[in-house]
């Protein structure tokens, strides 16, 4: 977003100019029955509306337009959703229709061409790598497969915050540190805390940046016709820049993988999996290696980013209400008793718990805004008639604040869950941090597992409380917006151990 503020005024006036010689019009376009839409300036449409945090400010334009709102971003006509009602409508009776995903130029250059499953076409090779997701990837199976590396990544997590008691813990940063090993670990079969390998491959900034550019709202992105403009702000040689870098640790990791040979399917993690596939078969489409770095690169970004996300929102909400936080402990130590670790087995008989887990997506979903969909044919919505290639914004955020289904919509109450059946998992449109339908994300019980797990632990560990002299309301809790969104600030705490 900075990059679409500094470059704003000088790249409309481009634009005027361009348009002008190419004599683009309008005058041939068929007239819809559009929803609501707020007033458009020349050229740029709503463009001007987005603002530093498209998430809220769309939210406050549906609150005065409704939970349809239509908006010209550029070239690319678009439909905001900002209620579970309209949701529903998108994810599930169009589910179909809204299938596909628009192929924007980042994703293009990032995510190889487009071939890895978020952001694939919708068509016979996304129907084949989401087949492959979630019945070898994601499966029940698969994630129990990896209840070892969760067990020893919560332990090495303990074991960080009780080194560094009895001062003050940058626990964002061991958090990260946490989620990334977890992925690395499942993923790749290794981790990289040891001897300086995180910072070495610089992990931490190259997910900040991929999520940036993936889901940064980049001028290019809305004038299809004119991508050369991503030149000139020196947005293609960024995207260059994290794809060299991503490519070049995947071509370690799958040379690595290789060369060794796993004893046991126990052992095997995801790029075993991939790669037996590639050299075996799976169904009649081949998957090559550019097809398995996509998918790496998926789960890479989307399974560290979201989990480190969620624990970090939770963590912050909870130093802020210590009833909250006493409320959970006690249940905890209620179920756990003496012992020191919380084993999973012990999370189902956790409802307080998972409730403070679904408040933090009601909240903070990790991507605000899901990944767009594109119209494939004209539908109706709401009596709104709404033409083939619209971009379909579904804004998650404002649906978790929406008043018609929420009381206190702003309130981090997680009590609001206990006598409650609504669940993130992608049949009440209420809570859909993950999307549902089609373009769902099938990694939900991979995530949740590692979410439930670290935050189980660090509560059942330690108390919690913010340093000597900082009040809740000397918080930042300005976020970093892109497809997942962060806090800016890291969290920085004191623990006191329970356990010596």
């Amino acid at each position: 977003m900075p990059l679409l503020q500094d470059l704003f005024l000088p790249t409309c006036l481009v634009l005027a100019a361009l348009l002008v010689v190419f004599g683009r019009s309008k005058s041939g376009k068929r007239k819809c029955n559009l929803p609501p839409s707020p007033p458009k300036l020349p050229i740029i449409g709503n463009l001007h509306q987005l603002g530093k945090s498209p998430h809220i400010s769309l939210h406050r334009l549906a609150r005065k337009y409704g939970p349809i709102m239509s908006l010209q971003l550029g070239e690319v006509p678009t439909i905001v959703v900002s209620s579970a009602a309209m949701a529903k409508e998108v994810m599930k009776t169009h589910d179909l229709a809204l299938a596909n995903r628009p192929q924007t130029f980042s994703a293009k250059h990032l995510l190889y061409d487009c071939t890895d499953m978020a952001f694939s076409p919708y068509g016979a090779y996304w129907r084949y790598i989401r087949k492959i997701g979630i019945l070898e990837l994601f499966s029940v199976r698969r994630v129990q497969s990896f209840i070892h590396v969760r067990e020893e990544e919560v332990a090495r997590l303990a074991h960080r915050v009780a080194k560094s008691c009895p001062g003050t813990i940058n626990l964002s940063k061991l958090l990260m540190l946490y989620t990334n090993n977890v992925l690395c670990q499942s993923a790749f079969g290794r981790d990289f805390s040891a001897g300086g390998d995180y910072d070495k491959h610089g992990f931490q900034k190259m997910l900040e940046e991929f999520q940036e550019l993936l889901g940064g709202f980049n001028i290019g992105d809305f004038f299809p016709s004119l991508e050369f403009i991503n030149s000139l702000t020196g947005m293609k040689s960024r995207l260059q820049h994290t794809f060299k870098c991503f490519d070049r640790f995947f071509d370690e990791i799958l040379s690595e993988h290789s060369n060794e040979s796993k004893a046991t399917e126990a052992h095997h993690d995801i790029v075993d999996v991939l790669i037996d596939i590639e050299k075996n078969g799976y169904g009649d489409m081949p998957l090559t290696r550019p097809n398995i770095k996509a998918l790496l690169l998926d789960f890479f970004a989307g399974g560290t980013d979201t989990t480190f996300i969620t624990l970090d929102w939770a963590m912050t909400e909870l130093v802020m209400k210590p009833k909250a936080m006493e409320r959970a402990q006690a249940e905890l130590r209620s179920v756990v008793g003496g012992r020191n670790s919380v084993q999973e087995a012990d999370l189902p008989q956790l409802p307080y718990l998972k409730a403070i887990i679904k408040e933090v997506f009601r909240l903070h979903p990790p991507a605000p805004m899901l990944v767009p969909r594109e119209s494939m044919e004209d539908i109706t919505i709401d009596g709104y008639c709404i033409p083939a290639k619209t971009r379909f914004f579904i804004n998650a955020w404002s649906i978790g604040r929406d008043p018609q289904s929420w009381v206190d919509p702003e309130k981090f109450l997680p009590e609001r869950f206990l006598d409650s059946t609504i669940d993130f998992k992608g049949q009440d449109f209420e809570l859909i941090p993950f999307g549902t339908g089609r373009r769902s994300c099938p990694a939900i019980a991979f995530g949740n597992a590692s979410i439930e797990i670290a935050l189980a632990q660090l509560l059942h560990s330690f108390d919690w409380q913010l340093p000597p002299g900082v009040q809740p309301k000397d918080l930042d809790m300005d976020e970093a917006f892109g497809i997942t969104m962060h806090r800016i600030e890291n969290l920085v705490v004191v623990a006191k151990p329970r356990f010596s």
